[in-house]
């Protein structure tokens, strides 16, 4: 039976970014994912926010233009409010190259990735495999998504407040329209979010998500009835793919780690509450998850531990969770209507400038625990 010191459920961007980062210190770290292909089964749009692309080299080459201009709709589709940024402020990514790319670099610094190997339990670190044999992991690292599997294997926090959200992907015929973000606000159709438009000139992605209890058509349903009129969307150039899945609301859990093993991305609620933004904080907690695994795995004193802590950060979302609370409150489009129209003004275009454009997707998570390698005997 093969002993290793990390096994990391999930091939996502956190679980990859974990993984590359923990080989990078010496240690043996595998990586497993149910699904055969990296381009399979995603769930994101891909939206990266410019604090992202400042402070993470991702591959150009695998990112489309910049968006600076977001239209705000409301339930009537009348007197939209147009706000624009003198900088790039969103850039949307080929989310499977993506994929591939952070498998690349994790297997660079010499972890390895078993794709089509489904995670099916541990108990005091013997961990079962779906077609493999078992192995022996003195840590795992959960980042495998909003429902996470092994959050409830090691009695850790789960996401209890969740949207639920799907959208349609396909290329665009040719440049020559600004990229533009358009997000329209309706109860009706995606009730406590918002449906979307995005459209960089080369693929469009058309969305919609909500609280599903909230949902009586259910969400496809919704989102073929809203893409058949989305403002701004252009007709397909090519194939058009779907995709889905449920996006933690709730803030970061409070309860991350133990001895046996940590949570990272959507399995932690490193989500925006407000913007339902992913991307961002699964790459920062990704930074403090690794710095604290490798600690506690090299030392074994549980007190490194402590320092990945959910409440700390949680306390930083206070805002945007009662935010959050508020605008899922909203089930009147004619409340809806009204907040939109709010924003028409001074103050109200500051204040969703300042949502739409700000720098707070995510808490600092403060200094970082020294990355090191073992020193070589």
């Amino acid at each position: 039976m093969r002993s290793i010191d990390v096994l990391v459920v999930g091939a996502g961007l956190a679980g990859l970014h974990v993984a590359r980062l923990l080989a990078r210190q010496g240690l043996d770290v595998v990586v497993v994912d149910k699904r055969r292909s990296l381009a399979a089964g995603v769930r994101t749009t891909g939206i990266f926010v410019r604090r992202t692309l400042e402070d993470f080299p991702l591959p150009e080459h695998l990112l489309g233009p910049g968006v600076r201009d977001v239209v705000l709709y409301p339930p009537s589709r009348r007197r939209p409010v147009r706000l624009t940024s003198d900088r790039d402020e969103y850039r949307v990514a080929d989310m499977p190259g993506v994929y591939e790319y952070a498998r690349r670099e994790a297997e660079a610094a010499g972890a390895t990735v078993w794709l089509g190997t489904r995670y099916d339990g541990s108990v005091h670190g013997l961990v079962r495999l779906h077609g493999r044999e078992p192995v022996r992991a003195r840590f795992l690292v959960g980042a495998d998504g909003a429902r996470s599997r092994v959050a409830r294997d090691l009695g850790l926090d789960v996401n209890r407040r969740m949207l639920v959200g799907a959208e349609i992907v396909h290329p665009v015929a040719g440049p020559g329209r600004t990229p533009t973000f358009h997000c329209v606000l309706d109860p009706r159709v995606a009730p406590g979010y918002l449906g979307w438009v995005i459209d960089d000139g080369r693929h469009a992605h058309v969305g919609v998500a909500g609280y599903a209890r909230l949902m009586d058509r259910g969400v496809r349903h919704l989102l073929d009835e809203f893409a058949g009129d989305a403002p701004g969307r252009a007709e397909p150039a090519g194939p058009v793919q779907r995709r889905g899945g449920p996006i933690p609301v709730g803030g970061v859990l409070r309860r991350l780690a133990c001895p046996g093993g940590l949570l990272v991305g959507d399995a932690a609620g490193a989500v925006s509450p407000l913007t339902a933004g992913g991307l961002d904080p699964c790459l920062r907690l990704s930074e403090l998850a690794a710095a604290v695994a490798g600690a506690y795995v090299r030392s074994g004193d549980e007190g490194a531990l402590r320092r990945y802590d959910g409440g700390v950060l949680r306390s930083r979302f206070r805002g945007r969770l009662l935010l959050r609370r508020a605008f899922g409150g909203l089930r009147s489009a004619a409340l809806v209507e009204a907040a939109v129209a709010g924003t028409r003004g001074r103050a109200g275009r500051a204040a969703a400038a300042r949502v739409l454009f700000g720098d707070g997707s995510f808490p600092d998570v403060g200094p970082l625990p020294r990355l090191t390698r073992p020193a070589q005997g």
